[in-house]
């Protein structure tokens, strides 16, 4: 395989492969704290080949590459946003997640746990009906957000940015752990042109409160946690006219972006 552009697969080829049904029950993590690193693709592809550690990548039909998309909803007045971008406790995430290559979705709802927890709940949802939000879907947002922050937003929920990558899911037993790394990362608003994050990759631990040894190798050369969200980085990107304080170090330091082709 090629190594050029944001493709990693090289690093990974000759690790032992490890199945969906295997990587959810040891590392299922519904509850976890995530840590993101913008990482140079060059860079990612060094780091990978030379962890010393019990790695393993999912592989599905022979395939260790997915192709994922994403549609982020807010209100008009971006009230999911606003609340990332201000640092609010019980701030939360709408979306659906499509497995492209499986042509399966679901609804998700995301919201921030006791110290910096991230806990995900998700329903299967119609393929057709990934950019929005049905009666049902309404419903269950509406009951999961009032159980675990305690209201729902009072604007109308529409979409508001798509997200598309290609995501290679590693598995880590020492700890218990996994990380996804995401190339071609992609972010577009509806009615506009996609921008795609040029020469890099976004790379995510996946772990309980004690880092994993990916974790400890990225340190020990240089590589700190990153404040990025696909959703909340990918608008302040799109919109500039958006608060972003949270977000400025990443913009202006880790995050180049071309338009698509």
């Amino acid at each position: 395989m090629s190594t050029t552009g944001t493709d990693v697969s090289g690093a990974l080829r000759s690790l032992p492969p490890v199945g969906l049904e295997e990587l959810n029950s040891e590392a299922a993590l519904q509850t976890r704290v995530d840590r993101k690193y913008v990482v140079p693709a060059g860079l990612a592809r060094h780091l990978l080949g030379t962890l010393q550690a019990d790695v393993r990548v999912l592989e599905m039909g022979g395939s260790r590459s997915f192709a994922y998309d994403s549609v982020y909803f807010d209100t008009p007045n971006l009230d999911s946003y606003m609340l990332a971008a201000r640092g609010r406790r019980r701030r939360y995430k709408i979306r659906t997640r499509t497995y492209v290559d499986s042509a399966v979705s679901f609804l998700e709802v995301k919201t921030e746990g006791a110290r910096d927890a991230t806990v995900k709940e998700r329903i299967p949802y119609h393929l057709q009906d990934r950019a929005r939000l049905t009666p049902e879907g309404l419903d269950y947002v509406r009951e999961t957000l009032t159980a675990s922050v305690g209201a729902m937003p009072s604007g109308r929920l529409g979409p508001v940015l798509e997200t598309r990558y290609n995501r290679t899911t590693l598995y880590l037993p020492e700890s218990g752990s996994r990380a996804t790394i995401d190339t071609g990362v992609t972010w577009q608003r509806p009615a506009h042109s996609a921008w795609v994050l040029e020469d890099a990759v976004i790379l995510e631990t996946k772990s309980g409160s004690t880092a994993g040894p990916l974790d400890r190798h990225l340190w020990a050369h240089g590589i700190r946690p990153s404040r990025i969200s696909k959703f909340a980085t990918g608008m302040a990107a799109l919109c500039p006219d958006l608060p972003a304080n949270r977000w400025n170090r990443t913009l202006t330091r880790d995050l180049s972006l071309r338009p698509t082709a």
